[in-house]
């Protein structure tokens, strides 16, 4: 068993990290450092609750996951690789590129895993359409459209609507898109990304819409706040096909309401996605439903488990993450100088 600290007990740690970790075979949650010892107490009462510098030196813990707000997570993840710990960091990556290669090699240096959560590589719809591609059932594809709508038109008091380093939505959900576009397509030629504070009072940007371009092909990032009436949660034009899925993967919810992977119908989505086929000439056929593949969180924290035992594949390694912190920077760019950004 891999003896692991979490670093952290807000809402990543609690809603994501701690049942993700204790459901995986071969890790065992043993440490949380946390400012609310009751709170952790209370959900896991057989942990350890302690401050960061005693976790680090517990020469029982291998692994160190770091969910805490985005601008600890460079130094925090630097200590514990100094201190001889894998590392996970939960999304985004850290804050800029400088960061992130310095965490790069600093593991390498260590000899020690690095990985980030992207944890919406195994969500239900997206295996679903890399399925459908990896089929070839859109064809060469035109259009890509990612999309998280909410409607939350009042700011609440916590770190990621205030202003300081690595708050607002293109830190928060930008990641995530991003991510997914770059499994699917690779990296893209040019970058243009619009950042408005649509909330009144707004201290960070709570919309992004981003335009990647791959050649012909043009990859929408679009993520809202004010948005009452969703759109489809992801749009694909293709050749042969198009696919449109509205709704959100249920693990998220799931696991705020007490689920997880223990559950039989964790995972499960019963929104169907529909794909309209083209027919012969420039006709489009009767739309058909999708089932959705099962969506899969537990695989990212079994797979870590598998990688630090057996030295199997790191699931997310830490150098894909650096290509969306890329895209997160250059994004940032882009929005102040209101310009395309070739990459």
């Amino acid at each position: 068993m891999v003896n692991t600290a979490l670093i952290g007990y807000g809402y990543a740690g609690k809603t994501f990290h701690a049942p993700l970790i204790t459901a995986a075979e071969g890790l065992k949650l043993t440490t949380v450092v946390s400012s609310r010892p009751e709170d952790v107490l209370s959900d896991l009462p057989d942990v350890r609750v302690c401050d960061f510098d005693t976790a680090l030196n517990d020469p029982a813990i291998e692994l160190v996951v770091v969910a805490t707000p985005n601008d600890l997570h460079a130094p925090q993840a630097l200590a514990a690789l100094k201190a001889g710990k894998h590392v996970v960091i939960d999304k985004p990556f850290c804050l800029d590129l400088s960061e992130a290669e310095a965490l790069i090699a600093e593991a390498k240096a260590a000899n020690r895993l690095l990985s980030v959560f992207h944890n919406r590589r195994w969500d239900s719809d997206f295996l679903t359409i890399k399925r459908l591609i990896s089929e070839d059932k859109l064809g060469d594809i035109s259009l890509y459209v990612s999309r998280f709508d909410r409607f939350r038109p009042f700011i609440r008091n916590r770190w990621r609507e205030a202003p300081v380093k690595g708050a607002g939505l293109w830190y928060d959900l930008g990641p995530h898109l991003i991510d997914q576009a770059l499994q699917l397509f690779g990296k893209p030629d040019r970058l243009s990304v619009d950042l408005a504070q649509q909330r009144q009072g707004s201290e960070v940007d709570d919309y992004f819409h981003a335009i990647l371009s791959y050649g012909q092909r043009r990859v929408i990032l679009e993520a809202s706040v004010m948005t009452p009436a969703p759109g489809p949660r992801f749009e694909i034009h293709g050749s042969k096909a198009s696919f449109v899925k509205y709704g959100l993967d249920t693990q998220e919810a799931a696991l705020k309401t007490g689920g997880g992977p223990e559950d039989i119908d964790f995972g499960m989505d019963g929104h169907e996605g529909l794909m309209t086929p083209v027919l012969a000439g420039d006709h489009a056929g009767i739309a058909v439903g999708v089932a959705s593949e099962k969506g899969n969180y537990a695989a990212f924290y079994a797979e870590i488990a598998a990688a630090i035992v057996t030295h199997a594949p790191n699931p997310v390694p830490a150098e894909e993450a650096l290509e969306v912190m890329r895209i997160i920077e250059q994004g940032r760019l882009s929005a102040a100088e209101g310009r395309v950004v070739r990459l």
